[in-house]
């Protein structure tokens, strides 16, 4: 089963898509396989990360600010390199686990659209493989 999903973003934000896959793997039925997550865009990412504080959230953009600032020496002329460079650090993809037909996702793990580059509309892909 191939989903796709459409959501707006913000200029940077981290968009829980947890509920969304879990819905399309409860649609497709399956009980044992894999589940594959992308994103297709050169300037978002999927990441996996605590679900439950936000401020998990702020600081990982506040280190992300830090650590890796927009600089005004980059070539690429649109001017978003820095959210390329994010993109490529973090992923176009995560794969998960099915068992017993859930995810395999630790206790505090949530699945996230990653955005660098907004605000824009994002889709991207749920890939479910296995035995129902």
């Amino acid at each position: 089963m191939l989903k796709k999903y459409d959501l707006r973003t913000k200029r940077e934000e981290m968009v829980d898509i947890t509920g969304l896959v879990e819905a399309c793997l409860e649609e497709s039925g399956v009980q044992e396989g894999i589940c594959l997550v992308y994103c297709p865009h050169t300037t978002g990412a999927i990441s996996v990360n605590e679900n439950t504080d936000p401020a998990v959230q702020e600081d990982i953009f506040l280190a992300l600010g830090e650590n890796l600032p927009d600089n005004p020496n980059f070539s690429h002329l649109e001017g978003n390199s820095r959210a390329h460079l994010l993109s490529s650090l973090f992923g176009a993809s995560q794969a998960f686990i099915i068992q017993d037909g859930r995810l395999l996702l630790g206790t505090w793990q949530g699945i996230y659209f990653l955005e660098f580059d907004g605000p824009r509309t994002r889709s991207f892909y749920v890939k479910i493989l296995g035995d129902k």
